[in-house]
């Protein structure tokens, strides 16, 4: 057996396993770790939850750690190509100025074909966490993940309040098609491979869904852009018993719905169809599109304080529960 170095844990300890084992609240342990001044905590709550993160192993003020060895701290957010409208932009402008009011600065980074950059900057900068709006995949994940690196995004279980927004997504698709009577369901993915890790995301969110009801399995399909495909693809799920698809977007909903135009189909007469991001253009598609609406403000407001206490930063209370997302019923469904 190997007596080399032990391998880093896969799974970090965050301030609320801390809160659990020390029957505090999260905002108790970020003042005693933090060492927050004016905070009238007794000695006995001190220790208790020094000694749950010492048991953890939890590293507590990642602030802290990059401003004692000299430098300001570093933060990298990653804009990758699964975006929500222009919700990454709203929440990194947003975590830069929170950010800035602690002395620590956001580089951004876009996300590229390789991730070289991403790769480049975690290896530079050594960043105190990553953050993003959607999970880290490929050469950045294996980065982050070797470097032992915090990754903070939307669906984590640092942002409880907003919850796994796939399956709540995925949830709110599946119960509406059933209601009309839908059982059948397919899911329609763009044959772009860049965004294949989003359509992967939205179809975990639908096959949760489908289970937890008994429905039968999704079907899935790609469709391409310029819409060459759609017709055989939509055919081949009519004649195999679908009545419902769900898109990975609105884009990839439009190109079905000329697909079932070019079959001789009708939406929803023969096959409902559903998007998701519900962009301005889908109420005037042939039909208009069904489709989910995301609140951006108050995504930005539950990430950006969660963030902010997961790096180390005590935070006003971060809401209980939160509705970010709204089914817009048009006549495509």
């Amino acid at each position: 057996m190997s007596q080399g170095r032990p391998s880093r844990p896969t799974v970090r300890p965050t301030k609320a396993d801390v809160a659990r084992l020390a029957n505090v609240s999260t905002a108790t342990v970020s003042y005693v770790l933090n060492n927050v001044a004016g905070q009238r905590i007794s000695e006995q709550t001190q220790e208790a939850v020094r000694r749950a993160a010492a048991e953890l192993g939890y590293r507590p003020n990642l602030a802290a750690r990059n401003l004692a060895s000299g430098g300001s701290g570093v933060v990298l957010y990653i804009v990758g190509r699964l975006s929500l409208g222009n919700l990454p932009i709203e929440v990194g402008s947003r975590l830069t100025t929170a950010l800035a009011r602690h002395g620590i600065v956001l580089s951004l980074q876009f996300e590229t074909d390789d991730d070289r950059n991403v790769v480049d900057a975690i290896a530079d900068l050594n960043p105190m966490a990553i953050t993003s709006t959607f999970p880290l995949t490929g050469n950045a994940l294996a980065a982050a993940t070797a470097a032992g690196i915090p990754q903070i995004h939307l669906g984590s279980s640092q942002l409880h309040a907003i919850g796994a927004l796939d399956r709540s997504i995925g949830e709110m698709r599946v119960e509406h098609l059933r209601a009309r009577g839908h059982t059948r369901l397919a899911f329609a993915y763009t044959t772009d491979e860049q965004l294949r890790p989003l359509g992967d995301y939205w179809l975990a969110g639908l096959h949760a869904a489908a289970q937890k009801r008994g429905l039968p399995e999704i079907a899935v399909a790609s469709v391409a852009s310029d819409g060459s495909n759609a017709a055989d693809v939509v055919t081949r799920w009519a004649e195999a018993g679908v009545t419902a698809i769900c898109a990975q977007s609105d884009e990839t909903a439009f190109v079905v719905l000329h697909g079932l135009r070019n079959a001789g189909l009708r939406c929803p007469r023969d096959m409902a169809v559903m998007g998701v991001n519900a962009i301005e253009l889908g109420a005037v598609s042939a039909p208009p599109l069904t489709s989910v609406s995301f609140d951006a403000k108050a995504i930005v407001d539950v990430a950006v304080a969660a963030m902010m206490s997961e790096l180390g930063y005590p935070t006003e209370s971060e809401p209980s529960d939160i509705d970010v997302a709204t089914l817009i019923v048009r006549d495509s469904t």
